[in-house]
């Protein structure tokens, strides 16, 4: 008996265990195959592959009975994932997105329920410094990166655990201060606030605290290939030029290239830097990639990303109510974000979040200080003015507490910060240390 062997092309959803790789869509090398060629013999090694090419060939045999002294080879597969082994290189293909730790969301069994220890109005003042720590650290890598300087990965990772300490205590006060966005100040305020909001949808999905840190520095570094683009680009009021949108696209893989380039960059950051406006349908940029090839870091950081520069006020752009931006999320799951965490994200931010600016049925205004998560439209609120939008003495009021006097108040609508003379930046000066004027309990 002989057997004749040829390659056969197959795309990645066609994959079978059995099958033996000869020849990928892109050079070896550009991959983490520590070999060239291989039999698939496990699930990882089908994941692996479908994240990193689009095709590949395998091995097709003819058996014949003439008889034949070809021996049968040898299985030749394990690739070696960076689970099982560290880097050797600090190389990632153009072509693909890496592999990576722990890019699956928890499931029931894993998922850890975190509570918050303290207060938002405890957690604030410290978050405030946190934050304003954080902000710095960023304006300074950014900052370096426009002059040539790399990026100290120890800075960025030491930012990260103090704003995911505050985000374990307190899942609000951060939140809060996402609210407080500055028009000149947008691209370092707005990776930090995706870190921020990456962090605190981490935490609410059920992931530990190094996998919330590690997501955490993907939000905070998804963004640094924007110190590569022009600032009359980057900063341009009004609608891009086709040749200034593309040129505003390659800011993908100037991240990636960056990131790249620094000593013991987290190989995950690489990717969500790449892969943070690739499209569930494949309409995304730079490569076009499709659902099961984008990372999922990449797609939590995506939610992040849209949400934060929605209700940002930019260059081109007013800020918009956070229901005007849950509502496009919401519409764009499915094609833009992955559907599950599109919904999972909305549940998580609530349709009144922290920071939100709200106008009761009774008239009264007031600001969201925190939610519970199993009673999201009724959160506590600190209220800044009467029913005739005039100043009052400030009090707080917990719109889910067991109280009939607070039973027939409910939040009317989300207002724009400024409107009825109502400034969060003032608000946050205070500390809104205010619960010795609380009426209700948490």
């Amino acid at each position: 008996m002989s057997v004749k062997r040829s390659e056969i092309q197959v795309t990645v959803d066609q994959l079978e265990l059995g099958m033996r790789v000869t020849r990928l869509d892109r050079p070896w090398l550009e991959t983490d195959f520590l070999l060239q060629g291989f039999i698939i013999d496990s699930q990882d090694d089908i994941d692996a592959l479908v994240r990193q090419c689009k095709y590949v060939y395998v091995e097709s045999q003819t058996v014949s009975k003439t008889p034949d002294m070809e021996r049968r080879d040898a299985p030749a597969g394990l690739f070696a994932r960076f689970s099982k082994r560290p880097a050797q290189r600090h190389s990632v293909s153009s072509n693909r997105p890496a592999a990576g730790l722990g890019k699956h969301r928890p499931t029931p069994d894993t998922r850890i329920a975190h509570i918050n220890k303290i207060s938002t109005e405890r957690e604030l003042g410290g978050a405030r410094v946190t934050y304003g720590d954080a902000k710095q650290s960023v304006k300074s890598i950014m900052d370096g990166l426009r002059i040539g300087r790399a990026i100290d990965i120890n800075q960025s990772r030491a930012a990260v655990n103090s704003i995911v300490d505050s985000v374990l205590r307190n899942k609000d006060a951060l939140i809060w201060l996402t609210k407080i966005k500055s028009k000149d100040e947008y691209t370092a305020e707005h990776s930090l606030n995706v870190c921020v909001l990456s962090a605190t949808f981490a935490r609410y999905l059920g992931h530990d605290k190094s996998e919330i840190q590690q997501i955490a520095l993907c939000g905070l570094l998804h963004d640094v290939g924007k110190s590569k683009i022009p600032d009359e680009v980057l900063n341009k009021e009004g609608r891009f030029s086709d040749e200034e949108f593309e040129l505003m696209k390659q800011h993908t893989t100037f991240g990636r290239d960056l990131l790249m380039s620094v000593k013991n960059s987290d190989r995950i950051a690489i990717d969500v830097a790449h892969c943070h406006h690739e499209r569930m349908d494949g309409s995304g940029y730079p490569r076009g990639l499709k659902s099961h090839q984008i990372p999922y870091y990449a797609k939590l950081v995506a939610l992040a990303d849209c949400y934060d520069a929605i209700t940002s006020s930019r260059c081109y752009d007013g800020a918009r109510a956070s229901m005007d931006a849950l509502d496009i999320i919401y519409k764009c799951k499915g094609i833009q974000f992955d559907e599950e965490l599109a919904l999972e994200f909305i549940k998580c931010i609530g349709v009144f979040p922290p920071g939100a600016i709200v106008e009761l049925n009774s008239g009264h205004v007031g600001i969201v200080i925190s939610n519970k998560d199993d009673n999201k439209l009724r959160p506590k609120i600190l209220v800044v003015r009467d029913k005739d939008k005039q100043p009052i003495k400030e009090r707080v009021i917990d719109l889910s507490a067991p109280d009939d006097r607070l039973n027939a108040f409910k939040i009317s609508r989300e207002i724009a910060n400024g409107t009825y003379g109502v400034d969060l930046p003032s608000y946050l000066k205070k500390g809104l240390v205010l619960e010795h004027n609380t009426e209700g309990k948490e």
